[in-house]
């Protein structure tokens, strides 16, 4: 376990100065993903149970969850259906702005963590022309070995941190485009069943 550590030590040494801004773009980057990871599942819809919608909808009291509060906030002292969509467009921009705004602050970290990768790559490249230039016999073969092997590591750690964040991206883009959904499927339930009630109350 020691020599493990010792050499993910040594390989984050011959990374350079690059790689603690890595480290911080990477800490920043997955603190920021999970967060929305947690707060879309905290914002769940109770998908699994949307064969039970129309009747929450017509019956508030029975709903459960995140839902219930939803669908008591859209219909009460509601009497026309803009009324009906403005409420579950603010509903909206609660449930998705965090969401939106948070995912772009990501989708820059990931964009970012490639090219301060590059930047390392560029700057070992330009010491192992300095070693080359300017170095003799066996000091020649130790400045361009350190020198490729910053340009290296630091390519490499910026991909390892920009590809699983660009799934985790691509992850929470899905879910948000989900919510985004079920909330329009909640309104025109909603929606279709006061105008059924509204026909109801006429008739009789």
């Amino acid at each position: 376990m020691e020599v493990s550590l010792q050499k993910i030590f040594d390989i984050w040494l011959s990374g350079g100065w690059v790689m603690a801004p890595l480290f911080l773009l990477a800490f920043m980057l997955y603190t920021q993903a999970f967060r929305l990871v947690l707060h879309i599942a905290r914002t769940n819809l109770n998908g699994k149970e949307e064969y039970a919608w129309r009747e929450w909808v017509l019956e508030p009291q029975k709903a459960k969850g995140r839902l219930k509060k939803i669908i008591r906030y859209t219909q009460e002292n509601t009497n026309c259906i803009e009324t009906v969509r403005n409420r579950f467009d603010e509903v909206r921009m609660a449930q998705l702005a965090m969401i939106q705004q948070h995912l772009k602050f990501v989708k820059c970290l990931v964009a970012a963590a490639p090219l301060l990768g590059l930047l390392g790559t560029v700057l070992g490249m330009l010491q192992t022309f300095f070693g080359i230039a300017t170095s003799g016999g066996a000091e020649t073969a130790t400045v361009v070995a350190s020198g490729i092997s910053e340009a290296l590591v630091t390519t490499e750690t910026g991909l390892t941190i920009a590809l699983p964040g660009l799934f985790l991206v691509m992850f929470i883009q899905r879910q948000a485009h989900q919510i985004e959904a079920k909330l329009s499927r909640l309104e025109s339930l909603t929606i279709t069943c006061l105008n059924l009630k509204a026909k109801k109350s006429l008739t009789t």
